[in-house]
């Protein structure tokens, strides 16, 4: 299924993104909540937000008849410690990618 977004609202620190998805030429409304509160607790922007919000559209069950989701602090937290460790891969590569110094 392909997820194309549609909008957001706000109401109370909890935005809500929605998205339609285009399956065989059906067409479905859904929907993906954040608690904004929480984004500075795992450093994530919230441009980011749409793009992690269709991230939990996609993982759901094909079959799944649910049409309203939340990107939970689970959800946060797991993309929180993936860029961490993305982070410190980098930092690695770079480190040995570094010239021995030379007398």
């Amino acid at each position: 299924m392909q997820f194309i977004l549609m909008g957001f609202d706000q109401n109370a620190g909890i935005r809500r993104y929605t998205f339609q998805g285009l399956q065989d030429g059906t067409r479905s409304s859904f929907t993906v909540g954040v608690d904004l509160a929480l984004l500075p607790r795992y450093d994530i922007r919230i441009q980011e937000l749409p793009l992690l919000c269709r991230g939990v559209l996609e993982r759901r069950e094909e079959a799944e008849e649910n049409r309203t989701y939340t990107f939970s602090e689970g959800d946060m937290r797991g993309y929180a410690n993936n860029c961490a460790t993305a982070r410190e891969a980098a930092a690695q590569k770079r480190a040995s990618r570094k010239r021995p110094e030379t007398n």
